[in-house]
């Protein structure tokens, strides 16, 4: 519930986020799939760094409900890790919590990330369109492309799609992740109570 995160993480993002992927924490997308966060090596230890340093720019959570309504807004790949994230919906994850086999990894752009985008994804990014015209990847192009370890994370039947995405907030208070084409959702109920419960006891 949002006043028992905030009672917990005020404002640290950075830190919620990280709770979320090491809990197997799920978000509640599209009215019922279930999608496991999972945050790539590189943009877990970034953000675990962050939320310890009040020097650095936590991840920021928007009022506006669409990313193209923010300030600065264009239809690019690029992302900053504090306001636009880089991520894949990949499907067909045998093990991903929430039963569905569907997971959303976020990683960090504008670095050497092994688990980031690769300037395949980069060049060819179209995130504002719909799902059915946009190139899917399957295991193998995403380790030729180098995911190397892609079949290791997620199974060698899984495939995904990326996109950018961004947080905001409801008239609740709730955060809701939410791509650039408009699909979101908001940690699952069931999801945020046992991240408290299995952190702070709550």
């Amino acid at each position: 519930e949002p006043a028992e995160r905030n009672a917990v993480y005020g404002d640290n993002i950075a830190k919620y986020l990280v709770d979320l992927h090491d809990n197997q924490g799920t978000f509640d997308f599209c009215g019922g799939m279930m999608f496991q966060l999972v945050l790539s090596d590189s943009l877990r230890n970034y953000l675990e760094q962050i939320s310890s340093d009040d020097g650095e720019q936590q991840p920021s959570i928007a009022k506006e409900r669409r990313m193209n309504q923010l300030d600065g807004y264009s239809q690019t790949a690029k992302a900053d890790n504090v306001r636009i994230f880089h991520g894949r919906e990949i499907r067909k994850v045998p093990d991903a919590a929430g039963g569905m086999g569907f997971v959303l990894q976020l990683s960090m752009a504008n670095s050497e990330d092994p688990e980031g985008w690769s300037p395949q994804e980069v060049a060819g990014y179209d995130g504002w369109g719909h799902d059915s015209g946009r190139q899917w990847r399957k295991s193998d192009q995403y380790e030729a492309e180098g995911f190397q370890i892609f079949k290791q994370r997620f199974g060698p039947e899984a495939f995904g799609l990326h996109h950018r995405f961004y947080l905001h907030y409801d008239n609740a208070n709730r955060i809701w992740l939410s791509a650039e084409d408009g699909c979101e959702g908001t940690p699952s109920v069931s999801g945020s109570s046992n991240l408290l419960r299995k952190v702070f006891g709550f």
